[in-house]
């Protein structure tokens, strides 16, 4: 795994200088990005609403940028999440599934244990270390799919997050980058364009490995995620509104 990251870390700090103008600003390797003021994922609200027994239960499934490696428990995206959900009268119970370096594989043979938890959601972050081990892209796909329709079938709703290679990866990168909207739109699940928006490439976002965010990051982390799971809860009160009718 550390050599995966060691490898991610140059590849994502020196195609930043070399591809200069050609890089997007949403790349993982842009510098061009603007760094955002400190996002509000951190509420300033005093009394959070508890967790009940009737509160909606979120699994995170991820690797270590889920876990927050290197951070307290609390800075993770999930953690902050579900403080922002539950300051905002969303009773929710966030479980963070995140192993570091996992892979769609691992994911996959632990997934069993976590539908037994009977989520709500799972929020499926998984593929960027198959991306950084090269893997073929038919598996990683495959695995994706079998965690989203296992997770369905166990009556969980699925949030499926989109993961990039940095550029220098060649055309792998971009292959892997459309792999997640084409399978997000075949499955008819919602999708969450790209984990680390604003984050991936950034020094002062990222920790001294050049890939793990700090709890700035995290929190940015946190923001691109929020807006999408917040929908999908929305959607779950109208649902449960209009079948109690």
């Amino acid at each position: 795994m550390w050599r995966n990251l060691a490898t991610l870390s140059l590849a994502l700090l020196i195609p930043a200088a070399a591809c200069g103008p050609q890089v997007s600003d949403d790349s993982p390797a842009s510098g061009r990005q603007v760094l955002p003021a400190r996002v509000a994922v951190r509420s300033t609200v005093s009394k959070p609403v508890p967790a009940a027994a009737s509160a909606a239960k979120i699994v995170f499934l991820g690797d270590s940028l889920t876990a927050g490696l290197g951070l307290a428990e609390d800075e993770a995206y999930p953690a902050l999440i579900e403080r922002e959900l539950r300051n905002e009268g969303k009773p929710v119970q966030v479980i963070n599934a995140g192993v570091s370096g996992d892979t769609t594989a691992g994911g996959l043979s632990r997934l069993g244990w976590l539908l037994g938890q009977r989520p709500d959601v799972v929020v499926v972050a998984l593929g960027a270390n198959d991306g950084l081990r090269g893997l073929p892209l038919s598996e990683i796909e495959t695995n994706l799919r079998e965690i989203v329709r296992r997770s369905e079938a166990a009556g969980a709703r699925v949030l499926l997050v989109g993961m990039r290679m940095p550029p220098n990866y060649g055309p792998y990168a971009d292959d892997f980058a459309a792999l997640f909207p084409r399978l997000a739109k075949e499955l008819d699940v919602p999708l969450v364009p790209f984990l680390l928006a604003g984050v991936g490439g950034i020094r002062g976002l990222n920790q001294a490995d050049g890939i793990h965010p700090t709890a700035d990051g995290q929190e940015i982390l946190a923001k691109n995620v929020l807006p999408y799971l917040s929908g999908m809860l929305r959607q779950k009160v109208a649902a449960g509104a209009a079948g109690s009718r």
